[in-house]
């Protein structure tokens, strides 16, 4: 442990967490395999906190009460340092709360809380926003946006992995076309339950799941240790590696890309949520290693 990084766990599963972005930067199985991404340089991020917007947005502009604010891909909460609320053996809180800086980039009053928990061997983050706001709503996405190895193990082959969703999953997808929502929907590349996975589905960005039925899927390969990632709260999912690279993101969103056309006000892009005054919106993901 140290005054940035925040190591918990169990005899099961450990996991460590930056204070910089309240990023997972590692996490470790019983035998010592670090199953999440190394940030390396095909992508050098682990698991960053989209918010308060998932994608992009035309131009890289929200237009909020007649007035543009610039605003990059994903926001800004995966860049800013969050203040630590709890520091146990078996996890840790971290909160991100609006100042002078935000609110020149996103003129809302909010405080966002991610709670990372270990039990059982299995990590569960929760992610809970509350609107500070007076007398009107907080609008925003949040999403979540883990890189696990892919190869999870050495000597592994990359394309004998698979996801194997908790359903089947019939309905079409939708993917990016310069970074903006496409609104052609495509048909899905799941048979039944499961997605064979390939550098060449992602030559188009990601996969995006706008109608998912599952609520979890194993990443893995028959016969060998995989990983169940679980969710609830988030209405959307994302697939996505850069082809060629060693790791896979499995996204949990609440929110997605703006579509081309839109030229709206923020609080009417589609995706978003929107948070009354002194409530809290909340959502979580979880992790555990299982029979693949």
């Amino acid at each position: 442990m140290t005054a940035e990084i925040h190591t918990f766990g169990d005899d099961a599963l450990t996991a460590a967490v930056s204070a910089q972005g309240a990023e997972l930067v590692a996490l470790r199985l019983s035998d010592g395999a670090d199953v999440l991404w190394d940030a390396g340089s095909a992508w050098q991020r682990h698991s960053p906190v989209l918010f308060p917007i998932v994608g992009r947005l035309p131009r890289d502009e929200a237009t909020i009460d007649g007035k543009n604010y610039r605003m990059t891909q994903h926001g800004f909460a995966r860049d800013r340092a969050f203040r630590w609320v709890e520091r146990k053996p078996a996890g840790c809180v971290l909160e991100l709360e609006a100042d002078e800086q935000s609110l020149k980039i996103f003129p809302f009053r909010f405080r966002l809380w991610l709670a990372y928990q270990i039990a059982d061997g299995e990590l569960t983050v929760t992610y809970t926003l509350r609107n500070m706001e007076e007398g009107r709503a907080l609008p925003a996405s949040l999403g979540a946006h883990p890189a696990f190895r892919w190869p999870l193990h050495d000597g592994d082959r990359r394309e004998d992995y698979s996801l194997l969703f908790e359903e089947a999953e019939p309905e079409p997808i939708r993917r990016l076309e310069k970074g903006l929502l496409d609104p052609a929907a495509r048909a899905t590349p799941v048979e039944g339950r499961k997605l064979a996975l390939r550098d060449d589905l992602f030559h188009e960005d990601a996969i995006i799941f706008d109608r998912i039925r599952s609520r979890s899927v194993v990443f893995g390969r028959p016969g060998h240790t995989g990983l169940r990632l679980s969710w609830h709260g988030f209405p959307e999912l994302g697939v996505w590696t850069k082809p060629g690279a060693h790791f896979l993101c499995i996204e949990p969103w609440q929110g997605y890309a703006t579509p081309h056309g839109f030229s709206g006000e923020f609080r009417d892009k589609p995706g978003l949520v929107h948070v009354e005054p002194h409530q809290e919106w909340t959502a979580h993901w979880s992790v555990k290693a299982v029979p693949a």
